[in-house]
Order: structure tokens, then C-alpha cells, then sequence
């Protein structure tokens, strides 16, 4: 009799591949997010990383060195490489090798070696991202921390290559007596439940940080609702837009017995403070030049916070990371659908926001029908004879853009309109000058960043009721637009090669249709350019996650 062969094919680069339908696939999945990333999510194998972040991670988690590795050897297909377990060793061994804690009589902030006899920070006290944090040596080759640099050191620490062990605790925050409307009928999801209860398990942050890696239209605010009826805390929320804050506190009154006094926005229109409060990255990065103080920086000790939300974490600008203690100082939850930063900056959000402590794979919440299928379409397009020429001519960043704002795009987008009649549809785009052009040849309304927010709110309103069939938006709809109807969404142009935008745009069309009908997203891409260079390292994402892009091309040469 032959046993099955094992799940896992483990191999020295760190890539682990996880065989779908394998009896044990689906206990591995959860066990392996702990420790490694999910990086693609095809059909049959699905191909987690381990990296040194991963194992962080995972120490920071409770994770040790010989569960790791006897988790791979258990269910490895192949011996385990040995120069993947020198990289666990190695990655480990420096995680925790200092610490920061509170001091037991002072209450300073310390950080210290695991070992008194470490004297290493002397070393590292030299280098110039630490030279101005590591300034107060005390007994036991430690040092006092300054409390506003708390986040600057974990930062600095983690580029040097010795991640903290962060045990300073997180302040408790005043109660708020915050729970499920009883009469809403409403109860979490299994992957929702999953996820609030991620943030307290010995595989999560342990209660105090963490990230959630979602996809659009799954429910992420609800899971940031969940956390809230669980710990029953004063919480901030910070978000990316208005748009997003609104639908946050209009979600949190939905669902929950908290009414419009216990939930307030914090934004450049309202600057109101609640039991919840939510309010956009911009307005507490805000200060007038950049040698003055952040101009909201008593947004973050004026209530006793005891959980701080990042909606959209990915996205999240430097300031917000480091300008003030209190951030560290608090439980933290971020929410996003990738982690993916185009700026390389995904350590930052491991060392500030906390672990990845849940991630589900996009096409399995697909097939349990928690997120609406998709159709990906790239559309290939000839740039017009009398385009080439500047085309050829140009430099490259203008060849991008001259190839993005290819007029046949707009011959084609009519096309597709004649097709989808009668769905509600979304046009996506980069460029102003092109998204006008679009909105005055087909008569449909335009959102753009200047459009008065009551105006933004009307459109929204008016497309979700069938009022408005097509919608043009720029780079404002890639968050936040809760338009559960939209099935078709058509990409013009996009932000050169970011796999972040192609997701959040996908993500406009993710949300269950009413009819249970499928969506279709186009990307509209002239070939052979810039453009459609571009739009291969955007579409990377999603095909890492199990999409195919179906080709459409122009056959005809254009006069």
C-alpha cells in the first residue's frame, strides 16, 4: 500500500508550496501564515515565503525556532534544505536579542539586552540612525528611552537587523459600553470571527498589535468593528479619505448600540472627538511647513485610547508612523487587502502596526461566494499613426503617459458601454485631462479630488440606485467606495506599475451583486509601450492570487 505524498514542497530560497487539495492543506494554510507570507494563490499550489520579516513575525508571536522547523520536516515532501534552516536560525537567534521595557521602580522606557552581558548597543549606538536615540546608558549595558522616539528605535533597530521585542504593554483606554445591535440581526462571518480572534491567540498579536490582510469587499470594517465590541475601549480610527471615515461611522451607528454622539469625525470639515473616533491620515500628518509641530498632534492623547485602527495599513504615510509616542503606546489593529508597498516600507508596518496575524486567500472567498467572481480582461490597442511619432520621439516618462492617454482607448471604452448596457459601471482613471475627455464624450459625471465632497456623496448615491449607470473617478475611487452593485469596472490608465492600485480597483467590482451576477474588469492597455509594460507589473498581484487576464486585440493597423 502507497501513503500519499506529503502537502509541502520546501526549498532553500525560502518558498514553501502548499498543494491545494491535499487532505492537510487546509490545517497547514493557517499554521504556515505564522511564519511565512502568502505570496500567490493560484489553483493548485499556493507559494508562501519565508523571509526574515516572516520569522519575526513569528517569533514576536510566540513561534520558536523548533516548531518551526519540525513543522516543515513534518509535512515537507523532500528533506528540508539546510540552508533554509540556517536563515530560521539566524533570523531568530537576533529577534528579542533586546528588549524593550518599562523599568520596575522609574517606569522609564528601557531597552536592554537578553543577556546583561551584551554589550553590542555600545556599538550600535554609533551608527547614525541610532546615535540620537540611544543617548542615556544606565546599568546592564542598557539604555533609557525617550518615549517619542519609541517607534524611531523600532525602525532603526529592525534596518540594523535586530528587531525589539516590544514588552513596554499598551495603556488599557477608558471603557465604552459598545456591543451588536441586538434587533440588526447581525452576526460576523467565520473568517470575520477568525480574524478579531486572531489578535488575542498565542499565534497573534497576543492582544496588543497586528495586521489583517483581507481583500476589497470582504468585510474589513466589520472585523475593525468586532475588535471594538470585543475589547470595549475608547478607539481611534484612522482612514485614507472622508469618504472612507464617513462609511466607517455610518457602519459603526448600523451595527452596533452606539448612536451619533458616540461616534465622530476627526477631518479637514469636522474636527469632532467621540467614545469612536475616526479621522483621515491627512489631517493628523498635517502641519504647515516641515520644521513646525503637527498641527492635530492632540488628537492622539486628548482621549485614553486603548486601540488605534489603520484602515488601508499599506498605505499609510511615514509621519503617522513616528510623529508621536502615544501611537506605540496603544493596542494597534491595521486592515488592508496587500500588504504590497511599492515603497519597499512593509518592514515599517511590521515593526509599528504589528504581525500579520490573519490572511485568506482571494479565490477562496470567492468559491464560499463572500466576494463576487471576476472576469480580468486586458484590452490591447494600437497607438494611432500620428501618436507614434511623439511617441518614438519622447522620453520615457512622457512615452507612459502619451501611451496611457492613447485616444482609442476612449473608441473602445464606447464599445464596451454598448456591451454592459444596463450594468452599473465604473470608469477608473490617472490622467484629468483624459477622464474629462471621457466624461464629456460618453455624458456621464466625473469625481475627481477637487469635487466638493456633498457633490462625491450625491454621485455615489445616485449610481448606487441606478440613477447614474456609468461613473467616471479618478485615483480618488481606488478606496473606500462602497458601491456594492458596480459589476464592471474599466481601467483607462493607472499609476505606473503599482500591483496596490490594480487590487484596490479590482476590488470596486468585488463585492457580491445583488443577482449573484459575475463582474468584469478591463484594463484598457496599448500595445507594445510603456503602457503596457506598466500594466503587466500591476496585473502581478492579482495573477498571484489566481486571476487570469483574458486578452482582447485590436487586429486592424488604425489610420
Amino acid at each position: 500500500m502507497t501513503t500519499e505524498p506529503k502537502s509541502l514542497i520546501v526549498q532553500s530560497d525560502g518558498t514553501l508550496l502548499l498543494e491545494v487539495h491535499h487532505p492537510s492543506a487546509q490545517r497547514l494554510r493557517h499554521e504556515l501564515a505564522a511564519f511565512a507570507h502568502l505570496e500567490k494563490s493560484p489553483e493548485y499550489f499556493h507559494e508562501y515565503r519565508i523571509t526574515p520579516i516572516s520569522l519575526w513575525n513569528a517569533a514576536q508571536s510566540g513561534w520558536s525556532r523548533e516548531r518551526i522547523v519540525d513543522l516543515l520536516t513534518d509535512n515537507a515532501r523532500y528533506p528540508v534544505p539546510k540552508a533554509l534552516i540556517d536563515v530560521i536560525d539566524k533570523a531568530l537567534e537576533s529577534f528579542g536579542r533586546f528588549e524593550l521595557v518599562r523599568g520596575e521602580e522609574s517606569n522609564d522606557l528601557i531597552l536592554r539586552p537578553r543577556d546583561a552581558k551584551d554589550d553590542h548597543l555600545t556599538a550600535l549606538c554609533q551608527r547614525p540612525s541610532l546615535a540620537k536615540i540611544l543617548v542615556e546608558p544606565i546599568e546592564g549595558n542598557a539604555y533609557i528611552i525617550d518615549p517619542i522616539q519609541r517607534g524611531a528605535l523600532k525602525v532603526a533597530m529592525i534596518r540594523n537587523g535586530f528587531p525589539v521585542a516590544d514588552r513596554a504593554g499598551f495603556k488599557s483606554g477608558a471603557s465604552v459600553d459598545v456591543k451588536f445591535d441586538e434587533a440588526s440581526d447581525f452576526s460576523l462571518r467565520n473568517y470575520q470571527v477568525e480574524s478579531v480572534d486572531a489578535f488575542f491567540s498565542s499565534q497573534g498579536g497576543g492582544g496588543g498589535s497586528g495586521v489583517v490582510v483581507l481583500p476589497c469587499g470582504a468585510g474589513k470594517t466589520m472585523v475593525g468593528i468586532g475588535l471594538i465590541e470585543k475589547i470595549k475601549c475608547q478607539t481611534l480610527i484612522l482612514a485614507p479619505n472622508i469618504t472612507s471615515v464617513r462609511q466607517w461611522r455610518k457602519e459603526i451607528i448600523r451595527w452596533t448600540n452606539l448612536g451619533e454622539d458616540d461616534v465622530a469625525e476627526y477631518s479637514g470639515a469636522r474636527k469632532d472627538i467621540a467614545p469612536i473616533t475616526v479621522a483621515t491620515y491627512q489631517i493628523t500628518a498635517h502641519r504647515k511647513s516641515k520644521t513646525d509641530e503637527f498641527t492635530h498632534l492632540d488628537l492622539f492623547s486628548s482621549n485614553d485610547w486603548g486601540l488605534i485602527i489603520y484602515d488601508e495599513v499599506h498605505m499609510l504615510p511615514a509621519p503617522v508612523f513616528r510623529f508621536t509616542a502615544e501611537i506605540q503606546a496603544r493596542r494597534r489593529l491595521g486592515l488592508t487587502a496587500t500588504l504590497v508597498r511599492e515603497d519597499g516600507r512593509e518592514d515599517e508596518v511590521f515593526t509599528l502596526i504589528g504581525p500579520r496575524i490573519y490572511d485568506m486567500p482571494w479565490r477562496d472567498l470567492e468559491q464560499e461566494g463572500f466576494i463576487a467572481k471576476v472576469r480580468c480582461v486586458e484590452v490591447r490597442l494600437d497607438l494611432p499613426l500620428e501618436e507614434r511619432d511623439s511617441y518614438l520621439s519622447a522620453d520615457r516618462r512622457h512615452r507612459f503617459r502619451i501611451s496611457s492617454e492613447n485616444p482609442m482607448k476612449l473608441r473602445r471604452l464606447h464599445g464596451i458601454l454598448k456591451r454592459h448596457e444596463g450594468d452599473r459601471i465604473l470608469v477608473i482613471g490617472q490622467y484629468l485631462r483624459q477622464l474629462k475627455e471621457v466624461s464629456r464624450s460618453i455624458g456621464a459625471p466625473l469625481i475627481t479630488g477637487h469635487t466638493p465632497q456633498d457633490e462625491r456623496e450625491r454621485l455615489y448615491t445616485a449610481f448606487r440606485c441606478g440613477e447614474v449607470p456609468v461613473l467616471i473617478v479618478s485615483k480618488v475611487g481606488n478606496f473606500a467606495v462602497d458601491l456594492p452593485d458596480a459589476s464592471v469596472a474599466v481601467q483607462i490608465s493607472g499609476t505606473y506599475g503599482s500591483r496596490q492600485e490594480e487590487a484596490q480597483r479590482l476590488g470596486r467590482v468585488l463585492r457580491p451583486k445583488s443577482d449573484g451576477r459575475e463582474a468584469t474588469f478591463y484594463s484598457l492597455v496599448t500595445r507594445d509601450s510603456r503602457d503596457q509594460d506598466f500594466a503587466l507589473r500591476r496585473q502581478r498581484f492579482l495573477m498571484e492570487q489566481g486571476y487570469q487576464y483574458e486578452i482582447e486585440e485590436q487586429e486592424e493597423v488604425l489610420q
